[in-house]
């Protein structure tokens, strides 16, 4: 530094002040330059300006008689309250009235001074106001309110004479079926839980009534808590609350799941639901968006990503397109293992293996396989795609492939190529098909253990593996498969065998319906279960009256109108449904 003028640029910041405002900044830019006498270049590079914008803040400055450098900042915020001034008074002498914040926003608002319970809680606090003391509800003053429903208690059920009008009355179209197959035995065949005021055959079919109603969470069932409805179909003289459905649901283990299912099977022994001749497996895995240490992550396909998921095992009957069974019980490294697991149950209930078994190529790996193969229990699954087959496909000639015609008349792809060979993996020999032209962009590639099944035929059931995909989205959109508010997997586990039983019903529901023997269950909802109906309680019968609606001839056509059945939780008295006549 000569004559007190600093030489360069780390000179010149030390020699003024820091700025630490913006005002502050051009105010020591321009003192530099007009008081020190620096050259502009040197100012402008020292406080971080252009030189063409040093020159402009000159420039402006020189034609501005009173520039302000120095102001109080400007306070954030309203400075005046006028809406809360405004009410104040009204509000002190609403509260000394003993009103609740609550009660005074709704005189306000009836005064034209809307303000907010929040609002009237700030002025009453700066008024130095304490909390009033919590009231008794006949101690609140008159008001419309939620209702007290009655609690459900079997004590209390009641079949006196009367009628009501309920929103549920397609569920008794269910009733025919469930006592004719006895589900009352489900509960204690599977040893449920169940309570005195609530025992476990109430309420499993309490239960089974949300899943046959297409409820989506359990909180929705307080909407139809005061049906009465809804009430007599489960035997009860009120429809349990949410708490309890919450809580018995976490009361069921999985022990109680697979019993329930065993004994599912067991009264379908001679119906056509399950004609178990081929399955269709697959996992699904339930999105969970809790805080549980429990729940593991696993890969989401509706999200494609992974998150944490409860994962479930499905199988479904390939000819009754019914879900057969159930698992969400399970943890990671335990999902290869599942398939023996679904063939140990069906042995068990039904005394056989089954005869063929369709899934994917993620479901289990190839040593399991080959125990399948030694089990003499056929598969077709898909073989996982590696760049040493895809060499392989690229190199074969096209005269090495055939053609072959599916007897599919509605399938648009009706000619793929084919090429067969056998192949080794494991240290076991198994039958290979690669497949083009079949309306996917890459080759499809079979692994099965079937050498005297047509190649027709593997390509054909392995495309009707598209049912249990299906049945996954209608169980998703209808019986709520992701939206299940559960924290842990034995609460999913027991809603997934509650899934199983009413997509069994709903099958079975079908099959009487004319028309609708391959519908998907929200279907059969949207068309025939869902309906109102008047409900005549007399001492002879249980009278249920369908109103008039478009489908209402399929019903008709049904056999289930004016044809009586006794229903053992309603002490035997008979159940008619028919239609309403007036």
């Amino acid at each position: 530094m000569s004559n007190g003028i600093p030489k360069d640029i780390s000179e010149c910041r030390s020699f003024f002040l820091q700025p630490r405002t913006p005002k502050q900044r051009i105010y020591e830019a321009l003192r530099a330059f007009f008081v020190e006498g620096l050259p502009s270049r040197q100012v402008a590079r020292a406080f971080g300006y252009s030189v063409g914008s040093f020159q402009v803040l000159c420039h402006h400055f020189r034609r501005d008689p009173n520039p302000t450098f120095f102001i109080a900042p400007p306070s954030h915020g309203p400075r005046s309250q006028p809406k809360k001034s405004a009410a104040r008074e009204l509000i002190i002498r609403l509260r000394k009235q003993n009103l609740s914040i609550y009660e005074i926003s709704q005189a306000l608002k009836e005064q034209n001074c809307s303000l907010s319970p929040t609002a009237v809680g700030e002025v009453l606090k700066e008024e130095g106001f304490a909390p009033l003391p919590r009231r008794r509800d006949e101690e609140r003053p008159n008001y419309p309110r939620p209702t007290i429903e009655a609690v459900a208690d079997l004590a209390r059920f009641s079949l006196a004479p009367r009628q009501f009008t309920t929103t549920c009355g397609g569920l008794f179209l269910f009733l025919p079926d469930m006592v004719r197959l006895a589900l009352d035995q489900l509960a204690p065949e599977a040893h449920l839980p169940g309570s005195k005021m609530i025992p476990a055959t109430h309420a499993l079919r309490a239960c089974l009534a949300l899943k046959l109603w297409s409820i989506e969470r359990k909180s929705h069932a307080m909407a139809l808590s005061a049906d009465e409805g809804l009430a007599l179909f489960s035997g009860l003289n009120a429809f349990p609350k949410k708490s309890y459905l919450s809580e018995y649901s976490s009361r069921v283990h999985h022990t109680h799941t697979t019993q329930l299912l065993a004994a599912w099977h067991d009264q379908m022994h001679g119906e056509q639901l399950f004609p178990a001749q081929s399955f269709n497996l697959d996992f699904h895995s339930v999105p969970f968006y809790g805080e549980d240490p429990m729940v593991e992550s696993h890969f989401v396909s509706m999200r494609s990503r992974r998150q944490p998921s409860v994962l479930t095992f499905l199988a479904q009957d390939a000819d009754g397109r019914a879900f057969c069974y159930s698992n969400a019980d399970l943890r990671k490294g335990e999902e290869a293992e599942e398939i023996f697991q679904f063939l140990s149950f069906w042995k068990h209930s039904h005394g056989n293996y089954p005869q063929e078994l369709v899934f994917d190529s993620r479901l289990t790996t190839y040593p399991n396989l080959v125990r399948l193969d030694e089990m003499n229990i056929g598969f077709i699954t898909l073989r996982r795609r590696s760049d040493s087959l895809w060499k392989e496909i690229a190199s074969l000639p096209r005269s090495a492939w055939r053609v072959v015609e599916l007897d599919v008349p509605t399938r648009k792809y009706r000619t793929p190529r084919v090429y067969e060979q056998n192949v080794r993996l494991a240290n076991h020999t198994f039958r290979q098909l690669f497949i083009q032209d079949l309306g996917h962009e890459d080759p499809t590639i079979l692994l099965t253990n079937q050498s005297r099944v047509s190649v027709k035929r593997l390509i054909t059931r392995y495309a009707q593996r598209m049912l249990i995909e299906n049945a996954l989205s209608d169980a998703v959109r209808f019986f709520h498969m992701d939206a299940l508010s559960s924290a842990v997997g034995l609460k999913v586990d027991f809603d997934m065998a509650l899934m199983v039983i009413a997509s069994g019903l709903y099958r079975l529901l079908a099959q009487r319906m004319r028309g609708y023997s391959n519908a998907q269950a929200r279907q059969i909802f949207r068309d025939i279960v869902d309906m109102p109906a008047d409900v005549k309680i007399t001492a002879k019968e249980v009278l249920v009256s369908f109103h008039r609606r478009a489908h209402l001839p399929i019903i008709l056509a049904s056999n289930l109108i004016n044809n009586p059945v006794k229903v053992p939780w309603w002490n035997d008295l008979p159940l008619r449904l028919t239609t309403y006549q007036g």
